[in-house]
């Protein structure tokens, strides 16, 4: 299984830089000089491999030099690549409240009541914010906003949703 750990939101400048949405906790590490990045270019095109020559903060993301990448035209072309790492490389166990996307695809969801919700299938990272994908016992698909006055409890084991009314209710 795939971990993203970045996304080429645009083209930088004219000599082939990119901007880079981050979706790690070290960027530091895994956008470091030198380092070899897996990018899964858009429209289904594949994978290719990237050698990160620099890499910059720049506004709340980050700016990326590429060994493949020498100009506009190039950094263009890589609009949409997600960067990723296998999801068996990483680890969450040593802080109890980070969870990688793929430990909690399966878990169950239950309300603060009690009240079986269903099972967790994606995280969704939207521009807006984070959404759990999760699939009601009868074949619902509700998304629900992953933040902590909606999603109090995450665990492995269990997540427990306090919904807002209207939330969960059926679409007719």
């Amino acid at each position: 299984m795939d971990l993203v750990i970045g996304r080429v939101v645009k083209a930088h400048g004219i000599r082939g830089e990119v901007v880079v949405d981050i979706r790690t906790d070290d960027p530091e590490l895994r956008f470091a000089t030198g380092t070899t990045l897996r990018g899964r270019l858009a429209r289904g095109a594949g994978d290719k491999e990237f050698t990160v020559t620099a890499a910059r903060p720049h506004a709340g993301r980050l700016l990326l030099s590429l060994a493949q990448v020498s100009d506009r035209a190039g950094a263009d072309a890589l609009r949409g690549t997600l960067f990723l790492i296998d999801a068996a490389d990483v680890s969450s166990a040593d802080d109890p409240d980070e969870f990688y996307d793929h430990e909690l695809e399966g878990v169950p969801v239950t309300t603060v009541a009690g009240a079986e919700v269903g099972v967790v299938e994606s995280v969704l990272h939207l521009p807006g914010g984070e959404l759990l994908a999760v699939r009601t016992p009868d074949g619902r698909e509700v998304l629900i906003p992953f933040v902590r006055e909606i999603v109090p409890t995450v665990s492995t084991e269990v997540i427990v949703i306090d919904p807002p009314d209207g939330l969960l209710d059926e679409v007719s």
